[in-house]
């Protein structure tokens, strides 16, 4: 009887802990080489913390009395050891970028990034992702999709380059986060990928706002000839 209830016990436990991983996660995953993601949840009233992450390889989650605790465990478990950093400072936003066009193959040596190689901007480091050119960045801004649009914005005024990709693959999943988290890197690649794509097909940034309004019930832009 005790192992039966052991048992028992033990399945309904990893069934929550499932369950909560799909909460924290959804089934999003990131694109190898982006680096890892660590999301962190405490089901309410139970005070046991549950860390899950993903290097876009594979995925951990440990649990904990604490939120450091749990974070710290599942860092461990991808070969950080602790005291290294782990979130960036208030107002600052973490984020990987890549130039990864519709269509394209892999191209880190291509010629068009030769001027971002030699001055990246601040606060980010060139790299290559899946034989892509990426940046990993800290940027200043209040959300991630403002720091997002400004760094994409500079990028595309000073070297002429539309950046479409923040690392996610399975865009059709979904991680409720807040505005900073996983979450906000889908939606911001979704973005990205629309912005884009569109021109290919006709549609002007303009169009996309309208839609966008439109489509959420906002009140239009006002059309421009």
């Amino acid at each position: 009887m005790i192992g039966d209830a052991a048992a028992e016990w033990g399945f309904e436990l990893g069934w929550k802990l499932r369950g909560l991983e799909h909460a924290l996660l959804g089934g999003g995953w990131k694109r190898p080489g982006t680096g890892l993601s660590v999301r962190v949840r405490c089901e309410q009233g139970d005070g046991v913390w549950t860390a899950v992450g993903d290097d876009g390889q594979r995925r951990e989650s440990r649990t904990a009395g604490t939120e450091a605790e749990a974070t710290a465990l599942v860092r461990e478990a991808f070969g950080v050891k602790r005291g290294q950093p782990q979130q960036p400072a208030p107002g600052v936003q973490r984020f990987t970028l890549i130039h990864w066009p519709v269509g394209e193959g892999a191209r880190f040596a291509d010629a068009r990034y030769d001027g971002l190689k030699a001055r990246p901007p601040q606060g980010c480091t060139v790299e290559e992702i899946g034989g892509r050119f990426g940046l990993r960045c800290e940027r200043p801004g209040p959300r991630l999709l403002d720091a997002v649009a400004d760094l994409c914005g500079e990028i595309r005024t000073g070297h002429g380059l539309l950046m479409t990709d923040l690392g996610i693959e399975k865009l059709w999943e979904w991680s409720a986060d807040g505005t900073d988290g996983w979450g906000a890197e889908i939606v911001g690649q979704l973005l990205l990928m629309a912005a884009e794509r569109a021109p290919r097909l006709g549609y002007s940034v303009e169009d996309l706002v309208r839609f966008l309004s439109a489509a959420a019930g906002a009140e239009p832009a006002p059309y421009v000839a």
